[in-house]
């Protein structure tokens, strides 16, 4: 079993699939760990240390040469994958639904691609979640950009000279990017409120020390929606908390919004009117902005200014953290592996729950329910 990863080639990608660690832990299982030599430096990790882990660093095609398995952080091109087995499990994101030519590509070159950011919301399969790991550090990122941005102190200060007050911010989305945003902030000494349509998050929100900000005329969604994430809301719903979060909005200093719906873009949160509301020096960080953005008039890595208030997004934004974004991600993708490791086949053999939940192409074919037309 021959295990290779290659350079990330998406532009602004610095994050690696392997790292010494999990290379050193797939060797342990009888496995073969190929590195293109290079792989790791954008994320701090030199081919020395894959080599003294026992990895073996060569080229891109020596490293392909006879795999088994591909690991990425982003799906490479089929066309870097030539001299790997056939049917070569591909184990990477594939965002399958806003780039299907992708998938086609890798049914057309027989390859098995498994797309890590389907995997299902259940408790087994939570340390296999590579986008939980990405948007805990998102999250994280999110705050300290927002504040690097602002031009005032976040905590409140109390000085011979008078009273700095401390930065109100508001979380828009309070999925796993959203509790991180609001426990960062908290850390920062903000004052700090959130919403979601999820009802349950309230006491999520409340358990951080924020101000939960919900409408209470139209009912939301009860639980966690489906698979863990919010659906989209009725008219009625969605009126009642533009109007709610207008008044909201305006007295914040700070605003983060993290809302995505899987499959779809991103639902608009912010409108020109309300960024209009903010005072002069606010700061909105749209951690959707790679997805067609929560906020009127977001660009994704471009700081862009409208009625004085500063609007902030990197298309990629755990890539901004490569070091601990990579441990994280190499680390779900070990645990996923090995999960299903079969001693005497000396491979993984995926189960039908998480097997057909991630796997997009099989022999050639799309096989993913969601992808059929």
């Amino acid at each position: 079993m021959r295990i290779a990863v290659l350079r990330e080639t998406a532009a602004g990608e610095t994050r690696v699939a392997l790292t010494p660690e999990t290379a050193r832990k797939f060797i342990a299982l009888g496995a073969a760990v190929a590195v293109e030599s290079g792989a790791g430096l954008a994320a701090s990790i030199a081919d020395a240390a894959y080599a003294e882990a026992g990895a073996e660093v060569a080229s891109a095609a020596k490293a392909v040469k006879g795999a088994d398995i591909v690991l990425g952080v982003q799906a490479p091109d089929p066309a870097a994958l030539v001299g790997a087995n056939p049917g070569t499990w591909v184990a990477a994101t594939f965002d399958p639904f806003g780039n299907p030519g992708r998938v086609d590509a890798y049914a057309k070159a027989g390859l098995e691609a498994l797309a890590m950011e389907l995997m299902p919301r259940i408790t087994r399969a939570q340390s296999m979640d590579v986008l939980s790991s990405q948007s805990n550090l998102a999250g994280y990122k999110a705050v300290i950009a927002a504040a690097d941005t602002y031009g005032r102190a976040f905590p409140m200060m109390m000085t011979a000279a008078g009273t700095v007050q401390a930065a109100r911010v508001f979380v828009m989305g309070v999925g796993v990017a959203g509790l991180q945003a609001i426990a960062t902030a908290r850390r920062l000494g903000a004052q700090v409120s959130a919403t979601d349509v999820r009802s349950a998050t309230k006491e999520q929100i409340a358990s951080l020390g924020a101000k939960p900000v919900f409408v209470e005329t139209v009912a939301g969604i009860e639980g966690e929606g489906s698979g863990g994430y919010a659906t989209e809301m009725s008219e009625e719903y969605q009126q009642a908390q533009a109007e709610l979060v207008s008044g909201h909005i305006a007295k914040q200093d700070i605003v983060i919004t993290t809302a995505l719906i899987p499959g779809r873009a991103a639902p608009r949160l912010v409108s020109d009117a309300q960024i209009a509301s903010m005072k002069p020096g606010s700061v909105i960080y749209d951690l959707a902005v790679a997805q067609g953005g929560n906020v009127e008039g977001s660009v994704a890595d471009r700081v862009i200014e409208r009625h004085g208030v500063k609007i902030v997004g990197y298309a990629n934004t755990p890539a901004t953290l490569a070091a601990d974004a990579s441990a994280l991600f190499a680390r779900n993708l070990f645990n996923f592996l090995s999960a299903f490791w079969d001693k005497d086949a000396g491979k993984p053999v995926l189960d039908e729950e998480i097997g057909d939940a991630i796997r997009l192409t099989r022999d050639g074919s799309i096989v993913h329910p969601r992808l059929h037309a």
